[in-house]
């Protein structure tokens, strides 16, 4: 498996739909997220997009003299800027990086928030534009390595010898990352990027979704990778977590949620209305309600737009759940929790150790010095239980 991490660039904090246990979203914080994601042994790191958002692409540059391993898989949304200038950035971050860059294709489902950023594109011509940005994008960095020149003309977009002086550290190009659940979203997937996202439905539903994305991508000669975007609620034992996860939206009140899925109603987005689909756009409430599939808990879609549910329980019940994903065929695991420090710990120490992922130095009791906790009695470092 890989694991990756989330660097919250909308906030954090330890309740959901206020401000109290806020933290303040500054660069120092950030900073802190990404260096235990870096230490901890995470693979990358997600940053959002959108406008409720700092900019991905300032923040992860921000971020590569304060991690050595870390990917950083960041956003590109066509119609805010062209292919061309796309690829120049990524070839940049992709060799500053070291060669840590992954890409996030984002077509984006919130009308009102496209056309305050200029894009007045319905869904299906989004994704047709969305389809020619990110033709003209791999071919411009494939052919970089080459020094070849490319021309394209499609409905959206046109370019004539488009041409990148300095390759991208990663052959052919960094690799594209892309989600959605529309047809025209799995077709994208299936013809062009390397790895599908899925958000965290119910595995009989993600099966689906593989099912006919992996038909979808043989009809073009192709295979494409599959990965999860979850929440996790992980605790010593069943009962704490599912207490942290009536914690988290306890300060929640009814306005707040009626306020947040009247926006996300807007929207045209497929995936957030199965997201919306899965608490009844906010009418459920109770734990029976909200636990849609076991251990997957939707209570995070109450206010969070896009990714809305968690798995909720004990490390080793977690760690069953990420493998029956893994059955399916999924192989990335893009994970949150709040607060994001502190989970990004949690997670780490409670369930790295019952993966089946590749192991790392630093991954925690895994290194040859440490870590071994706090030297008892002067004398002597603890063993790994006193149970």
């Amino acid at each position: 498996m890989n694991v990756f991490w989330f660097i919250p660039t909308h906030g954090d904090s330890r309740y959901l739909g206020t401000s109290e246990g806020a933290r303040q979203l500054d660069h120092a914080y950030l900073q802190q997220v990404a260096r235990a994601a870096d230490s901890l042994g995470y693979e990358g790191v997600l940053i959002p997009t959108g406008r409720s958002c700092e900019d991905p692409w300032v923040v992860a540059a921000s971020l590569i003299p304060v991690t050595q391993r870390l990917k950083f898989l960041v956003a590109v949304r066509p119609g805010l800027h062209q292919p061309s200038l796309a690829a120049r950035m990524a070839a940049t971050f992709d060799r500053l990086s070291g060669g840590r860059l992954l890409i996030n294709l984002v077509t984006g489902g919130d009308q009102t928030e496209l056309e305050g950023d200029g894009v007045f594109l319905d869904h299906a011509q989004r994704y047709e534009q969305s389809a020619e940005f990110i033709r003209i994008w791999r071919e411009i960095l494939a052919r970089s390595h080459t020094g070849e020149a490319f021309d394209f003309e499609g409905k959206h977009l046109t370019v004539r010898g488009a041409k990148l002086l300095f390759p991208p550290l990663q052959r052919p190009h960094p690799p594209v990352y892309f989600g959605g659940s529309s047809a025209p979203a799995h077709e994208l997937a299936a013809e062009q990027v390397e790895t599908y996202l899925t958000w965290g439905e119910p595995p009989t539903e993600v099966a689906k979704k593989v099912a006919d994305v992996r038909e979808r991508a043989a009809r073009h000669g192709r295979t494409v990778r599959f990965g999860i975007r979850l929440h996790v609620i992980v605790r010593e034992t069943e009962d704490q977590a599912w207490r942290a996860a009536e914690d988290l939206i306890s300060r929640l009140d009814d306005a707040t949620v009626v306020r947040a899925q009247a926006a996300f109603s807007r929207m045209d987005s497929e995936g957030q209305r199965r997201m919306a689909s899965l608490h009844a756009g906010g009418r459920k409430r109770t734990r029976a309600e909200l636990e849609i599939s076991p251990n997957l808990w939707a209570g995070v879609g109450l206010v969070r737009g896009g990714a809305g549910t968690a798995l909720v329980g004990d490390p080793k019940t977690v760690a069953a759940r990420l493998e029956e994903y893994a059955d399916l065929g999924l192989d990335t695991f893009v994970l949150s929790g709040y607060p994001h420090l502190e989970e990004a710990y949690r997670f780490a120490e409670l369930v790295f150790p019952l993966l089946p992922r590749r192991l790392r130095d630093k991954l925690p009791g895994q290194g040859s010095g440490g870590p071994f906790g706090q030297t008892v009695a002067n004398e002597f470092v603890p063993r790994a239980s006193q149970s």
